[in-house]
């Protein structure tokens, strides 16, 4: 075939817009955004209360620990950050037992001043014990002839219980110390014997009784260390097992480690 007879093969370049430029723009956008953000979320702390720029602090210090205060970031509990139940939780990790035993001391000084207060609460030495014991401070609730917070036999909370209570949540749930609730009985048997419903049982209903009280009045549950029923086996009097004394109740704070 000669050379003139060649097919003759035309190109065409098609033209307008400018290509693709890749995602580098993407790139660059997100980290804008990014800057934007951190700079609002620094404006915000600036504008708040020193209670919370502390927490935000011990938040990036602690995540973990400080995880539960974030769900009241955005709903704005107590300067919006923390809920005052909490608001201390981190508080007293390291410090002395001499440190937290004055804190100790004032608590209890504090809750006889508020139970003072109510005249159905008079004489509150004789049915409220403060002391001081080894594993921390123990707060015991009493029975005596002219105050019962239970019935015999039963762990149902009655109203006076449950004011003195309330009032000891409204003091406890200001210190961070893990909070043991103890329940304690008499030694009158039930009929049932060993193998039924016995002092055992009692004591710890009695304990729970108390713990959901507590709860309800703004204690963590992540505080409440233990339960435990000793039914008649710790006796305030040991001398007269049957004493109203021996029915009560006791908090006990631990001092923390």
């Amino acid at each position: 075939m000669a050379d003139n007879d060649k097919p003759i093969i035309v190109k065409k370049v098609k033209k307008g817009g400018h290509g693709h430029h890749g995602g580098a723009w993407k790139v660059a956008y997100a980290d804008f955004v990014t800057a934007m953000m951190a700079l609002f979320i620094v404006l915000w702390v600036l504008n708040q209360s020193e209670d919370v720029k502390k927490a935000v602090s011990n938040y990036f210090k602690d995540p973990t620990g400080y995880s539960q205060f974030g769900k009241n970031v955005i709903v704005g509990q107590n300067s919006g950050l923390m809920p005052k139940k909490d608001a201390n939780l981190h508080s007293g990790k390291g410090e002395s037992k001499e440190i937290q035993k004055k804190k100790f001391e004032e608590m209890k000084e504090q809750i006889k001043k508020e139970l003072s207060k109510n005249k159905v609460f008079t004489n509150v030495e004789k049915k409220i014990k403060f002391e001081i014991v080894n594993e921390g401070l123990r707060i015991e609730m009493l029975e005596t002839e002219e105050n019962f917070f239970f019935d015999i036999g039963s762990s149902r909370l009655n109203q006076k219980a449950i004011a003195v209570l309330k009032e000891i949540a409204a003091q406890i749930l200001t210190l961070p110390n893990p909070i043991v609730v103890e329940g304690h009985t008499d030694t009158r048997p039930f009929a049932a014997g060993d193998f039924g419903y016995t002092n055992y049982e009692l004591s710890a209903d009695r304990a729970n009784s108390a713990r959901r009280i507590l709860v309800e009045n703004g204690v963590s549950s992540d505080k409440i260390d233990e339960i435990r029923g000793y039914a008649d086996k710790r006796l305030r009097d040991p001398d007269n097992p049957y004493s109203l004394v021996n029915r009560r109740i006791s908090i006990v704070l631990k001092y923390m480690k």
